[in-house]
């Protein structure tokens, strides 16, 4: 089932899946995301317990060192 949700302010089309499927798709790191849905940050541990419905809003925050 194909559903639309926004990602760091832009609207995209996806499969249902969760938030952990979501960021292996992308190819992103873990251990350097924050991710907040809806408004809350999601604790990584919490990743594959959070499907991702019709119209939620998820940032993805990727932390880099550097000084």
């Amino acid at each position: 089932m194909e559903i639309a949700v926004r990602i760091n302010g832009t609207v995209e089309p996806l499969s249902a899946c969760t938030i952990e499927a979501l960021v292996v798709s992308k190819g992103l790191a873990a251990a350097s995301l924050v991710v907040e849905y809806n408004g809350r940050v999601v604790k990584q541990a919490d990743w594959s317990n959070v499907v991702l419905k019709q119209g939620d809003v998820l940032e993805l925050l990727n932390f880099v060192g550097g000084g």
